[in-house]
């Protein structure tokens, strides 16, 4: 029997209640940088985050009947309100070997002006037209007609442990991760879109983190989600400790996005990650496009070279009013940074990055899949080990 677990934003629940364990921070593991209050995503005023978890059956692979570990996870820039209105976006991309939908049109309009979907390789397709379904649906109901529709899905690939050629994913999972989208902490690990998911060659999946400048910065706010299939485990840094290559093991065969031979993967990564930044400053699409840019920094600090196989695509939009007239011809007024004022969000982005990565992998609990694949959750007790060794365990968060 399929499980089907909806996971939403959750208010009136702390993140580390939604897990057994503990977020990095809990964990001793130093960061750079303040955080919001929520350390995720859903600092940033408006934006929703909601997960669709579906996980079946053990072992040998049927195609088509499973074992099933696959998601969806849906992030709105400005929520479910009907008149939503677009968000300036950039995006980039460190290597292709993967699929951002819609991303044509961003570069060319500037304009992000829908939800973004995270989920498997295979299943971009179902839920991109389930996107524009859920629209159609909603138009009915006081939301402005949708003549045409170019929705953002990206995916990374989740065959080692799940039945990826069995397109478990259905438009109705999609649609409930819309309509339960909530702001609020975000679960985190083997959920929504990142469930079946391996970074590092532990168990890897969703994690997020935000920072907050000082006032005199701006005050503003940015956060990060992420969904972390990428990586073989002796890259693996944490705080700046080698502790991939000091916790040892490893085979380097399923951390793939697109794999041909699963036995016979051995040089280098082939795997895949998605990062999506949101903030609240002014930003211009071009001064978007240099903030994703700067995801690719945060991931480094990881251990990551983003490897030929691997499809590291990222996403960065400001929920700042955008300005909109309705009389063609008819300027209207945006805000905008100065570019000496982006400095302070270049680093906010690379030190919410990295923590997200963590965060995906401190929250992943060992899963094991499809003819017995197992993904290895990160030994808590080993990494403070390690960390403590090299001087760079500091006292848990309260």
């Amino acid at each position: 029997m399929l499980r089907i677990t909806i996971l939403t934003a959750l208010a009136a629940l702390s993140v580390a209640s939604l897990s057994a364990r503990p977020r990095a921070r809990d964990a001793g593991i130093p960061f750079d940088g303040t955080p919001g209050p929520l350390n995720a995503i859903t600092d940033v005023q408006g934006v929703e985050v909601g997960h669709v978890t579906l996980i079946a059956g053990d072992g040998p692979l049927e195609v088509g009947r499973g074992p099933v570990r696959t998601g969806v996870t849906a992030i709105l820039p400005r929520g479910k309100a009907a008149d939503a209105a677009p968000v300036f976006a950039g995006t980039y991309s460190l290597n292709g070997n993967g699929e951002m939908t819609g991303t044509a049109w961003i570069e060319e309009s500037g304009f992000l002006e829908g939800p973004i979907l995270l989920t498997n390789t295979h299943s971009v397709g179902v839920v991109r037209d389930a996107i524009i379904a859920w629209q159609v649906r909603r138009s009915g109901s006081g939301r402005r007609d949708v003549p045409w529709s170019l929705p953002v899905v990206a995916e990374t690939w989740d065959g080692w442990l799940s039945d990826i050629n069995g397109f478990h994913v259905k438009p109705e999972h999609v649609f409930t991760a819309l309509d339960d989208a909530r702001n609020g902490p975000v679960p985190e690990g083997s959920v929504g879109g990142g469930t079946g998911m391996v970074s590092y060659e532990f168990k890897g999946g969703i994690g997020t983190a935000s920072r907050r400048l000082a006032a005199d910065l701006g005050g503003f706010t940015l956060g990060v989600l992420v969904q972390a299939n990428h990586g073989v485990r002796r890259q693996l840094v944490v705080a700046g400790v080698p502790v991939g290559r000091e916790i040892g093991g490893g085979t380097r065969r399923f951390a793939g996005s697109n794999p041909t031979d699963l036995a016979g993967l051995s040089v280098g990564e082939t795997g895949s990650i998605l990062i999506i930044v949101a903030t609240d400053a002014p930003l211009l699409p071009h001064q978007l496009k240099r903030l994703a840019r700067r995801a690719a920094l945060g991931l480094a600090r990881t251990g990551a070279v983003s490897g030929n196989g691997s499809g590291d695509l990222f996403l960065a939009f400001s929920t700042a009013p955008v300005g909109t007239s309705a009389a063609i011809g008819t300027p209207v007024d945006v805000k905008a940074l100065t570019n000496e004022g982006m400095s302070p969000l270049f680093e906010s982005t690379v030190e919410a990055v990295e923590e997200a990565i963590i965060n995906a992998l401190v929250a992943g609990e060992t899963m094991t899949g499809r003819d017995g694949h197992t993904a290895e959750g990160v030994p808590i007790p080993r990494l403070q080990e390690i960390l403590k060794q090299y001087n760079r365990l500091v006292a848990p968060a309260r």
